[in-house]
């Protein structure tokens, strides 16, 4: 089965690892990935891999598409 969002999908933030969403809200919290590295305890490179995937699985192609499906399905409010 592909993780790849798709139309039978209710929920596309249920394809993203634990750690995928847990970069996807700081990101959408306006978080750097330099930021997002230290509070995790990680490299910026991993931060930028793991948004990288998360976009790919949910099939946008920049942050602000990335946010704006964050804000759409519950993620976090306004």
């Amino acid at each position: 089965m592909s993780a790849v969002l798709s139309p039978t999908n209710l929920c596309p933030l249920k394809c993203l690892s634990a750690r995928e969403i847990q970069v996807l809200k700081l990101v959408v919290e306006g978080c750097t990935s330099k930021v997002i590295a230290q509070r995790l305890g990680v490299l910026p490179s991993t931060v930028d891999t793991y948004r990288s995937r998360a976009m790919a699985k949910l099939g946008v192609s920049d942050v602000p598409a990335l946010v704006r499906l964050a804000i759409r399905h519950g993620l976090i409010s306004l």
